[in-house]
């Protein structure tokens, strides 16, 4: 069967790996270079977790651990998550123990111990299987003996000669499917020089959105990668934007309120572009020969391998009707 992958953000790349290891002959179509900086899957690390309050998700990431340990072993840097909490309840207790996933409950000493400051009164949970995927080096792994075609932008999946195509265009899916209940967020991270070992990925929850608010994670040039969740603005793809510096001051005034050994100056900012549903829940559907993969909805990276599986399935399945 001869399938076009529309979009080479990780999704796209994953479900080109998992379509070629089911003997398909898959091609990826990319609108511009493939290492661009426009999109939703750039950069070197994202936070990898079994840490969710669901235990769906939880499952999820087990699968996708897999996923990668058959794809490369060296695309995980496994040093630790951190779930700080003004609230107990929203930690991830209960969907770890559901799962069988080991943590622990961490005083003030021991989270200072992992370079982290644990406010008064908050709570603070650790799982030792967490930790950043190399990004730039996942996609990679992912394509490596795929056919690639880049700077080709598909207007139509009707341009496309395959018995089924698979949208994983990110931020642009409304360009071919306009109808998907997504919005495109242009969300501001920052780097800081920070030359010590690798720490644990670092989550402050909210109490307001119940979720991730603030966020850190080891970055293998500068040492500390930060952000917050959610953040920004609506945003067209299409659009160039620089960093917001409202968001680099919020960044840059955690890290000193968080990190005491970290200079909170930061040394980079980038955008990077979310493309969420109301829930934050993934689209994976078929419709006729066309296979949807959105939207990652801020925390998909973690998760490629056992997404692109699914899309692969999908595009695979026989239609009703179909010889």
């Amino acid at each position: 069967m001869r399938v076009a992958v529309v979009g080479a953000g990780v999704m796209g790349c994953a479900t080109a790996w998992a379509l070629r290891e089911r003997g398909a002959d898959v091609t990826v179509h990319e609108q511009f270079e493939l290492d661009h900086t426009r999109g939703s899957s750039h950069g070197r690390t994202r936070i990898f977790r079994f840490a969710y309050p669901e235990a769906y998700w939880i499952r999820l990431a087990q699968e996708a651990y897999a996923g990668w340990q058959e794809l490369d072993p060296e695309v995980l840097g496994l040093y630790g998550l951190v779930e700080l909490s003004p609230e107990p309840t929203l930690l991830s207790t209960r969907a770890l123990e559901e799962t069988g996933v080991p943590f622990r409950l961490l005083d003030s000493d021991e989270v200072l111990a992992h370079g982290a400051t644990l406010p008064a009164g908050w709570t603070a949970l650790h799982t030792a299987d967490a930790g950043v995927v190399f990004a730039d080096r996942a996609r990679h792994a992912f394509l490596e003996g795929v056919e690639v075609e880049t700077n080709r932008r598909i207007s139509s999946t009707d341009e496309l000669d395959a018995d089924v195509v698979v949208v994983t265009a990110g931020s642009w899916i409304r360009d071919l499917v306009p109808d998907l209940p997504v919005t495109v967020t242009r969300e501001t991270l920052a780097y800081f020089r920070y030359d010590g070992p690798p720490r644990p990925c670092i989550v402050d929850l909210s109490a307001e959105t119940r979720t991730h608010a603030m966020y850190s994670l080891h970055d293998p040039v500068h040492g500390l990668k930060a952000g917050a969740h959610h953040g920004g603005s609506a945003a067209d793809p299409g659009d160039d934007a620089e960093p917001d510096p409202a968001i680099v001051e919020r960044i840059s005034s955690w890290v000193a309120e968080r990190f005491p050994d970290v200079d909170p100056t930061p040394v980079e900012a980038q955008t990077c572009l979310y493309t969420s549903t109301a829930d934050q829940s993934f689209i994976l559907e078929r419709r006729g020969r066309v296979v949807i993969g959105s939207a990652c909805s801020g925390h998909g990276f973690k998760f490629a391998p056992a997404v692109g599986r699914r899309l692969a399935e999908l595009a695979l399945a026989r239609e009703d009707g179909e010889p």
